[in-house]
């Protein structure tokens, strides 16, 4: 079934979380034991599966994409996987449009595998929305290899060091790198 994920992930374009992330995702919703998650890019569910198999039986993830098709193929995964359809939202709109109508503290971790250009809203976003204690995970933040190379000045790759630089510096998290697929930064809300 994440082989089939993976497959249509790949048929409209799109780079699903890794095995590797996958586990890394699970692993943090069960040490958490997450049962309320958000997910901002729902793509065809890879990780949102991961994510799902980590929570609590009684666990709803709330899934965030601007891709309808997107999250079609992520509903019909989920289904394939046995979860009930009760154990999923699905809301299709841009996150930054989504987050604001979430409750404060109410989550226990909030996945981001969106563009790298929202990752400050993303975080300022999840600092409301996690109870302390709750876990942000940023994917992709090894920027391709570019972030270890200090002649890379792209926008994407100056945003992520920005990125992990304030979480770093920040009173509010306790982060930590993680070198699983594309790069996770895990960081607990305090």
């Amino acid at each position: 079934m994440l082989r089939t994920a993976r497959s249509l992930a790949h048929e409209v374009g799109l780079d699903a979380v890794t095995p590797g992330a996958g586990a890394a995702l699970r692993l943090l919703a069960a040490a958490g034991n997450a049962r309320a998650v958000v997910e901002i890019g729902t793509g065809t569910g890879v990780s949102g599966v991961w994510l799902l198999r980590g929570m609590r039986a009684d666990g709803v993830l709330t899934t965030i994409d601007v891709e309808v098709e997107h999250q079609r193929i992520a509903r019909r995964i989920f289904t394939e996987a046995g979860f009930a359809a009760g154990r999923t939202r699905i809301i299709t709109g841009r996150a930054f449009d989504v987050l604001p109508r979430l409750a404060d503290g109410a989550y226990d971790l909030l996945f981001v595998d969106a563009e790298v250009t929202g990752f400050h809203a993303c975080v300022d976003a999840a600092l409301r929305l996690l109870r302390p204690g709750g876990v942000l995970v940023l994917n992709g933040v090894l920027a391709g290899g570019r972030i270890w190379d200090p002649a890379a000045r792209d926008a994407e790759t100056v945003t992520v060091r920005e990125t992990i630089k304030a979480i770093r510096e920040s009173e509010h998290w306790i982060p930590a790198l993680l070198p699983a697929g594309h790069g996770l930064l895990a960081a607990v809300k305090c």
